[in-house]
C-alpha cells in the first residue's frame, strides 16, 4: 500500500508541473479538465490516484505523453512550453507563426489542398 501511495505522490508531482508549466492556477486547470479544484489539489498530492480516463484528459488538455506523468520521461516534442506561449500572443502573431509552422511542415502542393 506504501508504494501505491509514492506513486501517486509521484504522478501527483508531475501533474502540478506540467500545469505550471502551462500557467495555469489549479482552478484554471480543473475547469479545462472538468473537475474541481479539490480534486486537482488531492491528485497533486498524491491523497487520490488518477483514472486513465482523467489521465487522457490531462495529456490531451496539456498536450503531453501519458509516459512523462507516469514516468517521468520528457516528451522529445514537448509541446506544452509551446502551447503555453501561444495562448499569450496576438492573433496577427499567432497567424504569422502559423504560416511559417506550416511552410516547415508541408509543401506548398499540401498547403493548397488543405484550404
Amino acid at each position: 500500500m506504501k508504494a501505491k501511495k509514492e506513486l501517486n505522490i509521484q504522478i501527483g508531482e508531475r501533474i502540478k508541473r506540467a500545469r505550471e508549466k502551462g500557467g495555469m492556477t489549479q482552478e484554471q486547470f480543473a475547469e479545462l479538465i472538468n473537475k474541481t479544484p479539490q480534486f486537482v489539489s488531492d491528485l497533486e498530492r498524491g491523497v487520490s490516484g488518477i483514472s486513465i480516463e482523467t489521465l487522457r484528459t490531462i495529456c490531451e488538455k496539456l498536450c503531453i505523453s501519458s509516459d512523462s506523468i507516469l514516468f517521468a520521461r520528457r516528451d522529445e516534442n514537448d509541446v506544452s512550453e509551446l502551447t503555453s506561449k501561444f495562448r499569450k500572443m496576438s492573433h496577427v502573431k499567432f497567424r504569422a507563426l502559423e504560416q511559417i509552422v506550416n511552410a516547415l511542415l508541408y509543401t506548398e502542393a499540401e498547403i493548397g489542398s488543405d484550404q
